[in-house]
């Protein structure tokens, strides 16, 4: 066991202890054991700023933005904005227009490849994902492939979880359009070199569209260093609330791009013979937004910057280490997906039993995990499993609490080998 659960990377220091005082639901108990949340992956906890930054919100400043010359509505349309500036400040945008607000990272990749798609996307062109991605950048970019004629190739990985670099050189052409990859692997926690892969799409023309849902919460970012066309998110893996996320994209392409959902303040005119588009990132827009939901967004980007985003990461890879360790001292673990450059996250296998069964008796020690495939059946497949078990860390998690799950683990083998 660790003997300190302070990581000090600099100034400020990352004070685990004080900083779980801020998240509420750390203090409450699961069938009358201490909670251990370890599911981050699929969500994190607000801390309680949040919650009573969207409380004062809704009780006190709510009004609708954009659509009215009262108090209450440029109130709101100030802060809503304010918060698309912190956005795109968070990210390393160069503009607070390349921030477009959706409900989540699904619908951000569905609006790109519904977009740049049908504007895009020919008869016998290609687009590049890779094996390990999330659904939500699979089926899109299938779909589009589908409509348009288009074929879709995949980046392989090796037996570590990585990209296949050599391979994907291979793949790109002139007829590549786009290449869709995540940042980090919600299954398996890779780290991929999005840098690299886009310059060598932009090479032969290409756009990039990096996922970034896992990656945005952990690491300190910037869009234009990396040099994506587009990068996505959800807030609620971001300790904001659900509902609300977003995607970058720069600005020549967004104004190349047709609106993807119409209706309300997305239109310049309308007429019965045609509608003209507002400029974006209204044009994307449709509709009464999730005001509340981006109100509580931009306050859990003031929580994670005073936190400070190196010292964040710098802190969950010595619990991914820790944690990395004590799995593989236990016999009947498998560890799937070792890249060397991980997030703080760790699939594994455990040989006597389903992850189904094993994260059922994980919650009667009120230890929170995910048993499942993790809406990425091609990475299972790849890896010859039908599931892992997945430990997604925080910065608000412990040492003790990986010493308690590695505990867990161990009766359940014991459970399962009887």
């Amino acid at each position: 066991m660790s003997e300190s659960n302070t990581v000090v990377t600099g100034n400020p220091v990352i004070d685990v202890d004080k900083i779980r005082q801020d998240f509420p639901i750390l203090s409450t108990t699961v069938r009358g054991k201490p909670l251990i949340y370890l599911d981050n992956g699929a969500t994190t906890h607000k801390p309680l700023r949040v919650i009573e930054r969207v409380r004062k919100f809704d009780a006190e400043e709510y009004g609708t933005v954009r659509r009215g010359a009262y108090k209450l509505c440029e109130h709101s349309t100030q802060l809503y904005e304010g918060v698309r500036k912190k956005v795109a400040d968070f990210l390393g945008a160069e503009k607070q227009g390349e921030i477009v607000f959706t409900s989540g990272t699904t619908q951000a990749i569905n609006l790109v490849a519904y977009s740049f798609g049908k504007r895009f996307i020919e008869k016998d062109d290609e687009i590049i994902i890779s094996n390990i991605e999330h659904h939500a950048n699979t089926v899109p970019w299938q779909i589009v492939c589908e409509e348009r004629g288009a074929k879709l190739k995949v980046i392989p990985v090796n037996d570590d979880g990585e990209l296949v670099m050599e391979e994907y050189e291979k793949l790109l052409s002139n007829k590549t359009r786009m290449v869709a990859v995540n940042h980090v692997s919600n299954a398996l926690g890779t780290i991929n070199p999005v840098k690299e892969i886009t310059e060598k799409a932009h090479a032969v023309g290409a756009r990039v569209l990096i996922d970034g849902a896992q990656s945005t919460p952990h690491m300190k970012l910037d869009v234009q260093e990396i040099g994506c066309d587009f990068y996505t998110f959800s807030g609620h893996k971001m300790y904001a609330p659900s509902g609300i996320g977003g995607v970058y994209g720069k600005m020549d392409l967004w104004e190349e791009l047709p609106p993807y959902v119409t209706g309300g303040d997305m239109i310049m005119q309308v007429t019965l013979e045609k509608t003209t588009y507002a400029k974006p990132p209204a044009r994307f827009e449709a509709g009464t937004p999730p005001i509340t939901q981006v109100i509580g967004l931009g306050e859990a980007i003031d929580y994670l910057n005073e936190i400070g985003m190196d010292n964040i990461a710098a802190y969950e890879n010595s619990l991914l280490e820790y944690g990395t360790s004590l799995f593989n001292d236990i016999d009947g673990v498998r560890i799937i997906g070792n890249a060397k450059n991980k997030a703080a996250l760790i699939s594994f296998y455990v040989e006597a039993a389903h992850p189904h069964d094993v994260v059922t008796l994980l919650d009667q020690d009120g230890i929170s995990c995910r048993g499942g495939h993790h809406c990425a059946q091609p990475t299972m497949i790849r890896f010859g499993v039908p599931a892992t078990t997945r430990a997604s860390m925080a910065f608000y998690n412990k040492t003790e609490e990986l010493d308690a799950l590695a505990e867990s683990i161990k009766k359940c083998i014991r459970f399962f080998s009887a």
